[in-house]
C-alpha cells in the first residue's frame, strides 16, 4: 500500500541484516520506521505492539527466528528463539502457526545452514501473506459490487469496520479492509465507518490513518455509534478481521467486535469476518471457553496519547487516581452471528462444514 505516495510492506529486511518495520504505536503523528536487530528487539516489538495484527504477528515472529539465528543457531537457540517469541501475544493463532513453520523447517538442518534457510522461510512467510490478503480483497470486493448492485447508482455502500485489520495489521492488504481496497480499485463507490476501538484506539489512530493515505472515503465514529447507524439503514455490511477463528467459525477479534455482530443481526445488517487461513485453528470448537483472552495494561484504558494545539504528543489520564481498570483485549464472536467467512479460497458459512468445503484437507 502506499504513504505518501510510496509504496510500503509493514516489515522487511533492510539488506543489512536487520529487519525494518514501521512503529505503530507513533502513528498517525508520527511515521517512523525501526531496525530490530535482535530477538529481544523482535519480542518487544511485538508484545509492545509496534507490530500488531495477526498476520503481521506471525511474520515478525518468522524475523525474528531469523534474527536469532545469526546469533546462536544451535537447537537450543532455535527452542529459546520460539519460546521467547511465543510468550509474547497469547491470543494471536498466526503467531504459534509461524513459529511452528519455522522450528519445522529449521530443526532439520545443520547449524551452518540455518541462518539462510531461515531468512529465506520468514520472507515466504510475508509473501505468502501477501498473496492470501490480496485473494481475500477480490472475494470480498464481490460482496460489496452486490451491495452497490441494489443501491442508487453513484450512492456509496457504507462498509462499517472495527479494530485495524487493514495493511497495517499484515504484511500487505490487510484482511478485512483488503476487500474495501480492491472495490476502491474497482471503482465501486463506497465509504468506511471507522470505529475509533477503544482502548489503544486502532481505528482512529490506524485505519483512518490507512484509509487516508490511500485515499478512500471514511468517516471515525464513537465505538458505540455502530448499532444507532444500522437502525438508520446507514449500514450495508460490517467487516472485520480476527486474530483466532474455532475450526466451528467462532471468531475472537479486538474487544468489541460481539456488540457489534449483535447490533448487525438485530438490524438484518450482513456481518462478514475477513479470515486468512493462517488465523483458523483448528484444534478447537469453542472460540468462548477454549480462545485465552489476553488481559493488557491497565494504562491503555486509563490513559490516551494525542497530538495537543500547540503539535507536542501528549499522555494524559482520564480516569479518577485509584480507580481499578480491567483491560480485557479479546471478544468472542459466536458463529451463529457470522453472515460469512471472505478467506483467501472463497467465501463460505461460519461452520465446521464451510470451513472443510474450502479447507477440505482439514478434515
Amino acid at each position: 500500500m502506499r504513504i505518501d505516495g510510496t509504496a510500503y510492506r509493514t516489515i522487511w529486511p533492510d539488506g543489512e541484516g536487520a529487519v525494518a518495520i514501521i512503529d505503530q504505536t507513533r502513528l498517525p503523528h508520527d511515521f517512523a520506521v525501526v531496525r530490530l536487530t535482535s530477538l529481544e528487539e523482535a519480542a518487544h516489538a511485538i508484545r509492545a505492539m509496534l507490530v500488531r495484527g495477526a498476520p503481521l504477528i506471525g511474520a515478525a515472529a518468522a524475523y525474528g527466528v531469523a534474527l536469532a539465528m545469526r546469533t546462536d543457531a544451535s537447537g537450543h537457540g532455535l527452542d529459546q528463539a520460539c519460546a521467547t517469541l511465543l510468550a509474547t501475544r497469547p491470543t494471536a493463532v498466526n503467531l504459534r502457526w509461524a513459529l511452528e513453520r519455522m522450528r519445522s523447517r529449521l530443526a532439520p538442518l545443520p547449524e551452518s545452514q540455518r541462518v539462510g534457510a531461515a531468512e529465506a522461510e520468514a520472507a515466504a512467510i510475508a509473501d505468502e501473506d501477501v498473496e492470501i490478503n490480496r485473494s481475500i480483497g477480490l472475494h470480498g470486493a464481490a460482496l460489496i459490487r452486490a451491495a452497490a448492485a441494489r443501491k442508487a447508482p453513484g450512492e456509496p455502500v457504507n462498509v462499517l469496520t472495527h479494530c485495524n485489520a487493514g495493511w497495517l495489521a499484515t504484511v500487505d492488504w490487510g484482511t478485512a479492509l483488503a476487500p474495501v481496497y480492491a472495490a476502491f480499485e474497482q471503482g465501486i463507490p463506497l465509504h468506511v465507518w471507522v470505529d475509533e476501538t477503544r482502548p489503544r484506539n486502532q481505528g482512529a489512530s490506524l485505519t483512518a490513518w490507512e484509509l487516508k493515505q490511500h485515499g478512500v472515503p471514511h468517516t471515525v465514529i464513537a465505538d458505540n455509534v455502530g448499532g444507532h447507524l444500522m437502525q438508520h439503514s446507514k449500514v450495508d455490511l460490517c467487516i472485520v478481521g480476527t486474530d483466532r477463528t474455532t475450526a466451528t467459525g467462532d471468531v475472537c477479534n479486538k474487544i468489541g467486535t460481539y456488540l457489534k455482530a449483535l447490533a448487525a443481526q438485530d438490524n438484518g445488517v450482513p456481518f462478514y469476518v475477513g479470515l486468512p487461513s493462517p488465523t483458523i485453528d483448528w484444534t478447537i470448537a469453542d472460540g468462548v471457553r477454549q480462545i485465552p483472552i489476553e488481559e493488557r495494561d491497565g494504562r491503555e484504558v486509563s490513559e490516551l496519547t494525542g497530538r495537543t494545539a500547540d503539535g507536542r504528543i501528549e499522555t494524559v489520564r482520564v480516569i479518577p487516581d485509584g480507580s481499578p481498570v480491567a483491560n480485557y483485549a479479546f471478544d468472542v464472536t459466536p458463529a451463529r452471528l457470522v453472515t460469512g467467512l471472505i478467506t483467501e479460497r472463497g467465501v463460505c458459512a461460519a461452520s465446521r462444514e464451510g470451513l472443510l468445503g474450502l479447507f477440505p484437507e482439514r478434515g
